[in-house]
């Protein structure tokens, strides 16, 4: 999956917005105010890499699985990985990796404003 395709799965999904708080190098993706992914460039010849949350039982494995997955660059280890988007990983998994870390968002997210997800999701 391409940068672009990507940018295009992330503001795909209800209430996504794009924002640069860390400056231009650093795409955040929030939902409802937080971060659900952060598309960043190490370079000019490197290949973009998009950090995402993740269950921490399920970061550990897929750092185990993948060889483009390493723990969060600058984010907790714990709860984040970063995939490096170099045209290895199949688009299905890394479109798998960022719907399960927007769910862990929504999930965190305050009742109130999850009730309100829901019913904009459900008139949709």
């Amino acid at each position: 999956m391409n940068e672009k395709a990507l940018q295009t799965y992330l503001l795909a999904k209800p209430e996504a917005e794009l924002d640069y708080p860390f400056g231009p190098q650093a795409h955040v993706y929030k939902v409802l105010g937080k971060m659900f992914a952060l598309i960043w460039f190490q370079g000019q010849s490197a290949a973009p890499r998009v950090n995402l949350k993740c269950d921490p039982e399920e970061a550990l494995e897929l750092r185990h699985v993948f060889a483009e997955v390493s723990a969060g660059y600058h984010m907790n280890k714990k709860h984040w990985n970063t995939v490096k988007l170099d045209g290895h990983l199949p688009e299905s998994e890394i479109q798998r990796m960022v719907d399960s870390s927007y769910e862990l968002v929504i999930k965190g997210l305050p009742k109130k404003q999850r009730q309100g997800l829901v019913l904009k999701l459900a008139a949709d």
